[in-house]
């Protein structure tokens, strides 16, 4: 007896992961990537000696990864290894200010309040609320599709919504934590989370204010190999497992017969299915694969997420104040977003990320040296001149850079490679080469992100970053897991 087919559209992790849950459920199972490689953003580079995670470079939740190889009772260690970070990220400001976020949830309170001049009572209440958001949300937003009846008739939403004043759904995340402090540094810091889903503090409800409850309860982790390997060591799981992987495979159309969805038409050649998932941004997969279904036109106009520019740079010397993960934060940070978000320009004075994974792997740069991938957020691309603002943000990166560590950093860049808006949505698909497919600047954005399945066609799903649960790593997972889910055995 043949086995069903089931076919995915894109082999960023979501598109992976779907597929190893559902040859785990017994379809026979093949992936479809129009580009080289494997991973999606996930992805890496080697140039003159150094190596770069071009892609996501923070891993929290480690457990959605270690899942798929535990759902084939596999210890995930044999496949896939990482370390717990016990330093967050280091952050610096111009004044001479720094901080480093300790792990441990105790010893962060006392190191905050000291820094910031705070109360331990208000941070430990402050982060205390986050946590009960989370656990009041996460199994109805997270952990199941929004677009089924079924998952509003049980007791954790009814739970969730008799306590929705606990959410401050109606205040943006910087008013909430205006509430909690009095330093503007420490606010600043919170704000940033903001940016996990690609979103202004200024405009996204409080409830994200949970999501520094995510990086400080379940801890922030270091993949061995870098952030590429989580993609690759679960590529290498799924050709164990009998995945089918087709690379260099554009696809150009998802094949319907009436309300059913029964294959794709690809460069290859026509390939029988009965079901097809895609990973691909949604905002493409109906423009492009969907040319004769009814568009979602409110929820593709949503407003996009922010994009970033990222440099890597080759650094011939050793920073010891810096870690895996750094923050140079901008003097005036309300205005930074106002120019990513209303103004769809760069800001003279950006906040500027370092992440170096040569402090934990030495062999990705030479002795001596430092792979440092320079990133700032920057609005989506509705055609600026990216090659010109790439030379203005490298003057305004470089300025932040010897503000905060008072040193000029120009002089011992050796090699460079750069990522741009453009970049990002020519080589990943993603729609003006946003991060997250939509923002989340409004209180209902979580509902309005595209359901992980199609109500015109039968058989027809979808996962990854721009549609339901959102983006990043752990919520690209979870996509994948509804899907599964959503699915019959074989």
């Amino acid at each position: 007896m043949n086995k069903q087919r089931a076919l995915i559209i894109g082999a960023g992790i979501a598109g992976i992961a779907a597929a190893l849950r559902l040859q785990k459920k017994g379809f026979q199972v093949a992936i479809f990537e129009a580009s080289p490689h494997t991973g999606g953003k996930l992805h890496a580079i080697q140039q003159d000696g150094y190596r770069f995670d071009l892609g996501p470079s923070l891993f929290t939740m480690p457990h959605f990864v270690d899942e798929i190889f535990t759902l084939y009772n596999e210890k995930p260690e044999t496949h896939f290894e990482y370390i717990k970070k016990n330093r967050v990220c280091n952050y610096f400001w111009e004044d001479g200010t720094q901080f480093q976020a300790n792990a441990q949830v105790d010893d962060f309170i006392v190191e905050a309040a000291k820094t910031f001049g705070e109360n331990e009572e208000n941070i430990k209440n402050y982060l205390e609320r986050n946590k009960e958001k989370y656990d009041l949300t996460a199994s109805l937003f997270l952990e199941r599709s929004l677009h089924q009846a079924k998952t509003y008739f049980t007791k954790d939403t009814f739970k969730a919504i008799t306590q929705l004043y606990k959410l401050n759904l109606s205040e943006n995340l910087n008013a909430v934590n205006e509430k909690y402090f009095k330093n503007p540094k420490l606010v600043q810091l919170f704000n940033r989370f903001a940016t996990y889903n690609g979103s202004s503090p200024y405009k996204t409800p409080g409830i994200m204010s949970m999501i520094p409850h995510l990086e400080m309860h379940f801890g922030t982790f270091y993949p061995k190999g870098g952030m590429h390997e989580i993609s690759q060591s679960l590529t290498r799981f799924a050709e164990e497992k009998g995945v089918r992987f087709h690379l260099n495979t554009k696809v150009n159309n998802i094949i319907s017969s009436g309300e059913k969805v029964v294959g794709i038409e690809t460069d290859q050649g026509t390939f029988d299915g009965d079901l097809v998932v895609s990973n691909m941004d949604v905002f493409n997969s109906y423009r492009n694969l969907l040319k004769d279904a009814k568009k979602p036109e409110k929820t593709l106009q949503q407003e996009r997420s922010s994009s970033a520019l990222i440099f890597y740079w080759g650094i011939k010397k050793e920073f010891p104040e810096l870690d895996l993960h750094n923050i140079l934060f901008s003097e005036d940070y309300k205005t930074e977003f106002d120019y990513i978000f209303n103004k769809k320009e760069l800001f003279e004075d950006p906040t500027v990320y370092i992440n170096i994974t040569s402090k934990e792997t030495p062999t990705d740069a030479p002795k001596g040296a430092e792979n440092w991938f320079v990133m700032i957020n920057v609005p989506a691309n509705y055609g600026q001149d990216w090659e010109k603002l790439k030379v203005k943000a490298k003057i305004a990166i470089l300025k932040k850079i010897e503000k905060c560590l008072g040193v000029d950093v120009s002089h011992l860049i050796e090699t460079e490679y750069c990522w741009t808006p453009v970049s990002i949505e020519n080589e990943t698909s993603s729609h003006r080469g946003s991060l997250y497919g939509a923002s989340s600047n409004s209180k209902w954005a979580a509902f309005l992100r595209h359901p992980n399945f199609s109500s015109q066609y039968k058989n027809l799903y979808f996962c990854g970053g721009s549609v339901h649960p959102g983006g990043g790593i752990p919520l690209c997972l979870l996509s994948a897991k509804i899907v599964a889910d959503l699915i019959p055995n074989a």
